[in-house]
């Protein structure tokens, strides 16, 4: 993992020791050193060990001197990263998560595909607005099976009493 140090150039020069970098190198950290802000002593030995071994002190002091200072720190993560990735997967590197998150997102989108469908289908067949209540295709009262007249029902009412469109 990289530290950063940035209070003035991190051990170098400062009678404490090397940096990561400059330990890593086994030579003399001096005052300046463009490594020390970015590798101090205790983790920053492993981290550079990574970043040297994929693309090499000389380049990547070159890198970081090329850069403004505000963006170095964002340079050695990545270069960090990058070199891990190599390290880790010789051939791919970063590509190889790169793709690996490619297909995951592919994968993902297909399901999403697929889950919307079987919504859309859900919804189709089941959550259907109830439809008004019809009349049934045949009239009970006239039933066949089961005649009902009129003159057979006593109910206590005169015809008379009875409003007009109710009368038979």
């Amino acid at each position: 993992m990289m530290t950063t140090n940035l209070n003035g150039g991190g051990r170098g020069g400062g009678g404490e020791g090397p940096c990561g970098a400059c330990k890593f190198l086994r030579r003399k950290c001096v005052s300046g050193c463009v490594f020390a802000p970015y590798f101090d002593a205790e983790q920053g030995t492993a981290s550079f060990a990574a970043i040297h071994k994929v693309f090499g002190a000389s380049n990547t002091s070159k890198m970081l001197l090329r850069l403004p200072l505000h963006k170095r720190l964002d340079a050695v993560a990545t270069l960090g990263y990058e070199a891990l990735a190599r390290v880790r997967d010789p051939v791919y590197g970063c590509v190889g998560h790169l793709f690996s998150l490619q297909h995951q997102v592919m994968n993902l989108q297909a399901e999403i595909a697929h889950v919307q469908a079987r919504l859309s289908m859900f919804q189709r067949f089941y959550l259907v607005p109830p439809q008004q209540m019809q009349q049934p295709p045949f009239d009970l009262a006239y039933n066949n099976e089961y005649p009902m007249e009129p003159t057979n029902l006593d109910v206590g009412w005169e015809e008379e009493q009875l409003p007009q469109a109710v009368r038979l």
